[in-house]
């Protein structure tokens, strides 16, 4: 028996309409394209996010705190300006600090980076165990860094370490690695280079390894040697992976702190770099003054000079990289 429509009181029913086929179509095709041209959007947020909580806040943050005469013990805010900046700009002891760090960072990331080019190039050939290799390689990468800044304080101890005991073997004088400010240097770039040159070479590895191989061939062919073929094909086929490696180089030897500091043995502030700050980098400066000082505000200042610094000296490897391999 069919069903009939009452009449309600607030007058009769219909049934509810429906879009039509064009609208129902015009929708469904705004949706995908606000699909496809925000999905990229949204999968990429978190990063930014999280960059904007933990990155730039902090970033701005360190710049309002160095505008002030900011104590974190004595609880001092005063609006200074920019004076904190002139102070910086005569400061001797920064620049003193300023001298090591970039002094530590030549000396460590230039031998760094072409040895480990060298190891990358004997590691991309037929050998035996390659895999046993390339793991040595990442061993001083897993090892802690106060482990490693440890062993080779002792290595280079004045009396008993190994270092001045094989000179002595070949009539070299004992040197003074931790008290004189060039050797101090020497010391702690060799550091740096026994843990992060197997880092390197690894990512250089990965970059050989994409080259292809037709062209080894064709330029053996043609009569080139292995030397040739390592600098005509396999360094400028690397100019972006060592771009990349220099920047991040670059990064990482401007901000230099745990050897140094972990160096620092017998040195009542383990801040200072020795006695007469003859190791004293940009960071350990900083954080002296931050937390050493209870100068919070000036801390942040010398913070902001080493950040300007870093992009500084990362736009001139960056040019000088481009330029030198042949790049306009």
């Amino acid at each position: 028996m069919a069903t009939e429509l009452r009449p309600s009181r607030n007058g009769p029913q219909h049934p509810p309409a429906k879009a039509p086929p064009a609208a129902r179509r015009s929708l469904r095709s705004r949706l995908t394209r606000l699909d496809v041209k925000g999905a990229p959007y949204a999968f990429i947020s978190p990063f930014y996010l999280i960059f904007a909580i933990f990155g730039a806040f902090p970033l701005v943050y360190t710049l309002w705190v160095s505008l002030h005469d900011w104590g974190l013990a004595s609880g001092t805010r005063k609006w200074v300006g920019f004076d904190n900046y002139k102070y910086l700009w005569s400061d001797a002891d920064f620049w003193h600090a300023t001298v090591n760090t970039v002094a530590i960072f030549v000396l460590s990331t230039v031998p760094q980076l072409l040895i480990a080019l060298f190891i990358a190039n004997a590691l991309n050939r037929r050998m035996r165990m390659p895999t046993l290799f390339r793991i040595g390689m990442v061993a001083p990468l897993i090892t802690s860094t106060a482990a490693v800044a440890i062993v080779f304080t002792e290595m280079f101890d004045h009396d008993w370490g190994m270092i001045n005991w094989a000179l002595g073997l070949v009539g070299v004088d004992p040197i003074a690695w931790s008290t004189s400010r060039g050797w101090s240097w020497v010391a702690i770039a060799t550091m740096v280079d026994w843990r992060w040159t197997g880092y390197n070479a690894l990512i250089y590895l990965a970059a050989m390894q994409a080259i292809p191989k037709d062209l080894y061939e064709a330029a053996a062919i043609d009569g080139a040697s292995r030397i040739r073929q390592f600098w005509q094909i396999t360094v400028p086929m690397l100019r972006p992976t060592i771009i990349f490696t220099t920047i991040i180089a670059t990064i990482g030897g401007l901000q230099l702190f745990t050897e140094p500091v972990l160096f620092s043995v017998g040195t009542p502030n383990k801040m200072d770099g020795g006695p007469l700050h003859q190791f004293q980098t940009l960071t350990m400066y900083m954080y002296d003054n931050a937390f050493g000082h209870d100068r919070y505000g000036y801390g942040a200042t010398v913070a902001w000079a080493l950040f300007l610094m870093i992009i500084l000296f990362s736009l001139i490897n960056f040019l000088f990289v481009r330029r030198t391999g042949g790049t306009k």
